[in-house]
């Protein structure tokens, strides 16, 4: 019950994430004087609307974000000469560069406002390497590998074969890759360290049969105060930025490619460091609320939501960095860009994007990376 709440809280606070985006190309443009035509939530058949001065608000059918319609962003609209000084072009280009990215600064203030609460209310892991919260007796019908050689609520996994101080997804990945085959778990217990083997056996998680030894994980944390939470933001945001731009970059480049290409056509397992759609990330929300982390949907917010700002701010059209790529032109070269140009760029964009997306989302649904090991 908890992971489908997470699930649901995840979509909705997404759908919300991408309206509070369109406000704020909004707000700035209606700052700035330029005439905003619509501002809908959702995408489709028109359900309900209503309208205010010269814009039309409303909500639409496919509830999948929501757009704002400024006038003169498209080059192929019909402008009338009394209106010519109330749109988009005709701004300076320091207000145009503020409405594009008033959008993806939004992403960046969530993002730091959900981590400086996860961090004050919830709090970071005090140490690395796995702590099992639960031993499950059983996996298919027979003791469970971690039941069988003994792990115990409380213990922490130290060393995994090779690995010193492993992470949860490192734990994950080698339980995923090694059915069959023994392993080497360094435990922690009281004090005092051993040494156990166990074997990844064959189990059902949502709906992929995958290794697992048969344990659930947990993390002893520390709160922060007020000031630590400001400034621990700070830094987790500096370092999700990071993070993100390696995992853009990885994604788009050929091996990215390459591997979702591999993913799609071959029996290749998915590795936790794939990358995932909404669907993908929606699922381990509720795999995390299962486990008792459902405030840890705030730290996954927090990181999806400085993803989504940097993917808007690529240089391509018609992302708004491309946008903002446009002005810069502009502003070298001091005379407009013809958009009408743009457009066949921003089709190609776009269908390489939405083919991506959807193989994606092919595979997380039929290859879901889970975080139980």
């Amino acid at each position: 019950m908890a992971g489908t709440v997470a699930e649901i809280t995840f979509f909705v606070s997404l759908v919300v994430v991408i309206v509070i985006h369109e406000a704020a190309h909004f707000g700035l443009a209606k700052r700035f004087g330029i005439k905003v035509q619509e501002f809908f939530v959702g995408f489709g058949p028109r359900l309900w609307s209503f309208r205010r001065g010269e814009t039309e608000y409303g909500v639409k059918a496919i509830p999948a974000g929501g757009y704002v319609k400024i006038a003169g962003m498209n080059p192929y609209e019909e402008i009338v000469p009394e209106e010519a000084p109330r749109t988009f072009g005709a701004k300076p280009i320091w207000q145009r560069a503020l409405v594009i990215v008033g959008g993806p600064a939004t992403h960046f203030v969530l993002a730091f406002l959900a981590f400086a609460v996860w961090l004050g209310a919830v709090g970071q892991p005090t140490a690395r390497g796995p702590l099992v919260a639960a031993v499950a007796p059983t996996l298919g019908g027979r003791p469970s590998p971690a039941a069988s050689v003994g792990l115990r609520p409380g213990d922490r996994i130290v060393g995994v074969d090779g690995v010193v101080m492993p992470t949860d997804v490192e734990l994950v990945h080698i339980t995923r890759t090694r059915v069959g085959e023994p392993i080497t778990l360094r435990v922690l217990r009281d004090g005092r360290t051993f040494v156990v083997r166990v074997t990844p056996v064959l189990s059902s998680v949502a709906g992929q049969r995958v290794g697992r030894i048969g344990v659930e994980l947990g993390q002893a944390r520390q709160t922060s105060g007020v000031v630590g939470s400001v400034t621990g933001a700070g830094r987790l945001v500096g370092t999700a930025v990071v993070e993100s731009v390696r995992g853009i970059a990885r994604l788009f480049g050929p091996d990215g490619i390459g591997r979702v290409v591999t993913l799609l056509f071959t029996n290749a397992p998915r590795r936790p460091s794939d990358v995932q759609s909404v669907v993908g990330v929606g699922r381990l929300v509720g795999e995390a609320a299962s486990a008792s982390r459902f405030w840890d949907l705030l730290w996954i917010f927090a990181l999806v939501n400085v993803f989504i700002a940097l993917l808007n701010l690529l240089p391509l059209p018609p992302f708004d960095g491309g946008h903002l790529a446009v002005l810069a032109i502009e502003k070298i070269r001091g005379r407009k860009v013809d958009l009408r140009k743009l457009v066949p760029i921003s089709a190609v964009v776009a269908t390489v994007f939405v083919l991506l997306f959807v193989a994606i989302v092919y595979l997380d649904i039929t290859k879901p990376i889970t975080l139980h090991p």
